[in-house]
């Protein structure tokens, strides 16, 4: 039963998230029902596929060989490296043997234009690149072989003015690696095919971000982005702002889940939050009070009696484990969402302490270096002073 007020005004708002996850399990059957275009894969633009790397993870080498076996007609590969002591260096040049029909190109030693190293060797990148068509992805990332037609297609359309995509977790095994796998499929994903249906994409995922030349000029190229927290949601915003179509590509892609325990886990998801954060301030408010079922079923089940609180806390669990269902397993085909679903709830209770303590600090850690946030950009910080000259990748 239901008692006084308070009672009642609790169970309102908390409504909020059952209503929330509704319209995503509906967004996501849509979304999984829109055919997939097909496109002869002799046709399509030359592209440049541009990759700034830094150091390796665990499948490096499988991550670049995904790219040299697209199905496109002309593609070329741009890595780029910010010193000769790179421990890529020696595979990059051992894919480019492996692959010698391939156009795949080295750039070693990129100065620093900024805190972000990534972006600096983007901007050299763009420099060194051949063609229009521009796509970028992180280092970690494996791509299915049909990845480029299903990114450059969506520029037949002269109003689009950059692509990007979904992406799910592939977990290395473990609790841990598990937990930030689930976050991706079941919470990021999500909330992307929400935005993308109720405002239109206006950014892009650093899993890929593809745009133009043209376009990338408009916006002052990566060179304005070098300061930024997170240059993959500021390509796409700044785009979209100059009235320019983000579409996102009927593809996915994967990246690696391997946190090596909870300390390095929490450090990642901590980062995360207190980066979207800066992006998307009143987006990452919304997302605290809406999107989050499990704390408000705890705070059903403090002010209202039985049978309503259990009646609450089993619709939220059917609509929660709906939209993972239907988000990382129709759509993204996750396999540690089809194994793993039963850790989804605790997934959610990580996410509610990760939202609290990422209110707390604006600092966060990446590479081993230091940085605070300050209207989304970055500000290396040490432990002696509040400035240094080393950058982010």
């Amino acid at each position: 039963m239901v008692h006084g007020p308070f009672a009642w005004s609790v169970l309102a708002f908390a409504c909020l998230p059952l209503a929330y996850y509704v319209v995503t399990l509906e967004t996501a059957v849509r979304y999984a029902g829109i055919t997939r275009p097909s496109g002869r894969p002799d046709l399509g633009p030359p592209v440049s596929i541009l990759k700034p790397v830094r150091g390796l993870d665990r499948h490096t080498v499988d991550h670049f060989v995904s790219l040299c076996r697209q199905d496109y007609p002309e593609y070329e590969i741009l890595f780029a490296v910010a010193d000769d002591t790179d421990p890529a260096i020696p595979v990059i040049r051992r894919l480019a043997d492996d692959f010698p029909d391939r156009s795949i190109r080295l750039i070693v030693g990129v100065p620093a234009l900024g805190p972000s190293s990534k972006v600096s060797k983007l901007c050299r990148l763009v420099r060194e690149a051949r063609h229009e068509v521009l796509v970028i992805s992180d280092s970690d990332i494996t791509v299915p072989q049909d990845y480029l037609r299903a990114v450059v297609a969506p520029f037949a359309n002269r109003e689009v003015g950059a692509v990007t995509c979904l992406y799910r977790g592939v977990s290395e095994g473990g609790l841990w690696a598990d937990l930030e796998a689930l976050g991706i499929s079941t919470e990021f994903a999500p909330g992307v095919l929400v935005a993308r249906r109720f405002e239109g994409m206006k950014f892009t995922l650093g899993a890929t971000m593809a745009t133009t030349r043209a376009r990338l000029s408009e916006i002052g190229g990566f060179e304005a982005l070098v300061e930024c927290c997170a240059d993959d949601f500021e390509l796409g915003h700044r785009i979209a702002a100059r009235g320019h179509r983000i579409e996102l590509a009927r593809c996915s892609v994967a990246t690696e889940c391997a946190p090596a325990g909870f300390v390095e886990f929490f450090r990642h998801e901590l980062r995360w939050a207190i980066t979207l954060r800066h992006s998307r301030p009143w987006g990452y408010a919304g997302r605290m009070a809406v999107t989050q079922g499990l704390p408000w079923s705890v705070a059903v089940a403090s002010v209202v009696a039985p049978p309503a609180a259990g009646i609450y806390f089993l619709t939220f669990l059917t609509l929660r484990l709906a939209v993972a269902w239907a988000v990382g397993v129709r759509i993204l085909d996750d396999d540690t969402v089809k194994l793993r679903w039963w850790l989804v709830p605790l997934r959610d209770a990580v996410t509610f302490f990760v939202s609290i303590a990422s209110l707390c600090s604006n600092r966060i850690d990446w590479r081993g270096q230091s940085f605070e946030l300050q209207r989304g950009r970055l500000v290396p910080i040490s432990a002696g002073s509040r400035t240094s000259r080393k950058p982010a990748e």
